[in-house]
Formats: C-alpha cells, structure tokens, sequence
C-alpha cells in the first residue's frame, strides 16, 4: 500500500491546522484545569459531544459509561478510519506551576490526593477534538466515513467496574459502520517538540498485574525461631523473582520487566508477622514469553515459600495486551508523517515498556499508534518529567502537529482504500 498525495493537498490541511489550533489550546487548558478519573470524565464527554454536535457529526454517548463516539461522513463514498483519544486523568497532584493548574481533590484507595492529567490525555482529547473541526470544513472532499473515538477509563477503571478500550469495543465503537484502520497518538516528553516517533511491530508492553499473599507464622521479634517469618521468605521471593529476567528469558528475543511494587507486612518493630502482600507489575512484549514469565512467577515464588515453611498464593491478573503496529499500515505511514513533520522529524524509537489499551483496537483492525513529542526546546528529554509525574509538562507546541498528523492518516488511508 503507497501513500497517495494528500487528499486535500498540504496547504488545505495546514490551513485548517492553522485555524483550530487556538481553539485546541483553549481545550486542552480548559480540560486540563478540570480532570476527571477513569468512568467519571462526565464534563470532558459533555464538551466533546457538544463540540462533535455542533460540527454536524453524528453522536452517540455514554459507550463504555462515559465515551464518545463522533461518525463524520464525507461527501463521498467509501471506507471507514477511526482515529482514537483518551480522556481520564490520574490521582496524582500537580506541582506544575502553570496558570491553568489543576487543584481538584479526590479520595482515591482510601486517601485524599489531587488529580491531574499527568499523562497528557488532555493533549489528546483537544488534539481529535481540532481533528474533527479541522475534517469537518473538509468533508465535501472526503471518500469515506471517519470515526472519532473519545475513550474513558485508558489508565484502568475502578476495581469494581469494567472500562476502557476493551469496553468499548464490546458496546460497538468499531462496528455500524464497520472501521478498517485505526490511528492514535501520544504525547511523550522523551521527545523533543515537533518530533513524531514510529515502530513497526511491537512497540508498547503488555502489563499483567501480580498479587502474593504470603503466610508464615507470628511471632516475637526475639525469638525468630518460634515462628515462621515471612519478610525474610518474601525478601527472598524478590530476589528470586529478579531471577527471571536475568536468567530464564531469551533476552536476545525481547525484553521484559517482573517488578515488585508494595511490600506490605507487619505493625510493630519486635513483631514478626504471620502475613505480607506484594504487588507488581509484568511487561512483555511477546505472546508468547508472556505466558513463560507468569509461570516462571508462580513457580519461583510458591517454591520459595515452601522453601521456608511458608505458604503463598500468587495471582496475576491479565492486564493490557502488547500495542502492535501493522507493519504494512506503519510503511505506509511513514511518508505521510514525514510530509507533516519534516523527514528529519520522524524517527524510528525504542520499545516502551509502558502499557496502553489501544492495543485492544489492534485486536479488531490493523491499527498505527506513534508518539508525539512534547518536551519544548529549551529542555532537555533526558531530563524531563515523565508521563505519570507530577510534574509533567507539555509543551503545548506539539498540539498543531498531532492534529495535522492524525489528520493526515485518516484522509490519505481513505483516499489509498476506496
């Protein structure tokens, strides 16, 4: 599959780019100013949806609890792109000194924090946002159909509910009518404004919960012997657990991650507890190696136990699956971000072990997420906050090229399929 010349042409898009590209930061400010958490983003959907109406496209609402779903039909015939964007917020307070700072408060396990949008799915929603304003004035030359995706819930939903992407899928976000490609984005401040970041093939972890519950026998910290200590056999498990990587898998083939979280035991100095629970995280980005690792897990980990006279129950729970490029949908990619960003700004990038559920869409059909700079010229990468910190900042340069980018795959993939 070649990319065709822009449907619209260059200057048509950049026009439009040029022309939301106020409104899209006044969105991202105002969305930013007032998070909401995964299943509860009612204001943000609210705004969308309205935007979406007054544009003339077609709405539907409440998919998957709070998701917005926008079908935009072009003037002519054809096949159907979505184009995706996240809307949830974390529980995490900001420590970014910006005019339009978020000083909402929650209670979240138990404890009040902040919320923020700490991993830039502000940027994203204000950037499909402009997208759907930007194809809208152009829908008399579109072949096809493009669906908007406003997606809840992308950092988990509530324990007790389910959520995301997955979620959407199952209440019909891909079907009626029936999408054939998908695009998404995210924002990163591992790279420097104005740069686009691609991988063909894997390029974002799969994430599976872990949970061990480890008991032993209480007793006085002074008599050790008397009991059954499970700090020290649960100190051994992670070590143990360390293991895996270093000596079970084929580091050659793909990398991975067995990390341990929390580690929780015990009230008192000179008393050995009879319980510890540890929490953790598994990132692979192979099928495959996935189902190795969590035996791996449980086996290191009951034996241990046993080896101490202690007992464990181990459980994983699967989590987001690995976000696939298509290779064939990337190439064809590559020189439509190219002619948006400059040749010199598109890069092939590393594998990221963080997880993202638009690996789901990717199940469904073939699907192309890349990555969008943020971090402004005077600061270096290296050294910016990451996604998930408190203070990160987007440089909110990088919003005009996510619009022209998305923009741009979903007229040229239209165009190259009807």
């Amino acid at each position: 599959m070649n990319a065709p010349d822009s449907l619209a042409g260059a200057s048509d898009l950049e026009a439009q780019a040029a022309r939301v590209s106020p409104k899209v930061v006044a969105w991202r400010r105002d969305i930013h100013q007032h998070p909401e958490l995964g299943n509860r983003e009612f204001r943000t959907s609210a705004l969308v949806a309205e935007h979406l109406r007054s544009l003339g496209i077609e709405v539907r609402e409440k998919v998957a609890h709070t998701g917005v779903v926008g079908v935009l039909k072009g003037g002519r015939p054809g096949p159907v792109v979505a184009l995706r964007a996240d809307m949830d917020a974390l529980p995490v307070t900001e420590q970014v000194d910006v005019p339009f700072k978020s000083t909402v408060r929650t209670q979240w396990n138990g404890k009040e924090c902040g919320v923020m949008h700490a991993c830039g799915h502000d940027a994203h929603t204000a950037i499909l946002m402009g997208v759907a304003e930007a194809l809208a004035a152009m829908r008399p030359q579109i072949p096809g159909t493009v669906k908007f995706i406003f997606q809840p819930a992308e950092e988990g939903a509530p324990d007790d509910e389910d959520g995301g992407a997955q979620l959407m899928i199952e209440e019909g976000c891909m079907d009626d009518p029936k999408v054939g490609a998908i695009f998404g984005l995210h924002v990163t401040p591992l790279h420097p404004t104005g740069m686009i970041g691609y991988r063909s093939g894997p390029l974002m972890a799969s994430s599976d919960e872990l949970r061990v519950f480890l008991r032993g026998v209480q007793t006085h910290g002074a008599m050790p012997w008397r009991g059954i200590d499970p700090i020290v056999v649960g100190s051994q498990i992670v070590m143990g657990l360390q293991t895996i990587v270093s000596r079970h898998v084929d580091l050659t083939r793909e990398p991975s991650v067995v990390t341990v979280g929390v580690f929780q035991g015990g009230n008192r100095v000179n008393i050995i507890p009879d319980e510890v629970r540890m929490e953790g995280t598994i990132r692979t980005f192979d099928e495959a190696q996935r189902g190795e690792i969590h035996g791996h897990v449980k086996r290191i980990t009951e034996m241990i136990a046993a080896a101490g006279g202690a007992k464990a129950s181990v459980q994983i729970k699967r989590g987001y699956d690995v976000v696939v490029n298509d290779p064939g949908l990337t190439a064809f990619a590559v020189p439509i971000l190219e002619r948006v960003a400059g040749a010199g700004n598109v890069k092939v990038i590393d594998k990221v072990c963080g997880a993202e559920d638009f690996s789901f869409y990717q199940k469904v059909v073939q699907g192309l997420f890349i990555r969008v700079g943020c971090t402004p010229p005077d600061r270096d990468p290296n050294t910016a906050a990451t996604n998930h910190s408190p203070r990160l900042y987007v440089d909110e340069g990088c919003l005009p090229l996510g619009v022209k980018a998305l923009s741009a795959l979903a007229l040229d993939w239209l165009s190259s399929n009807t």
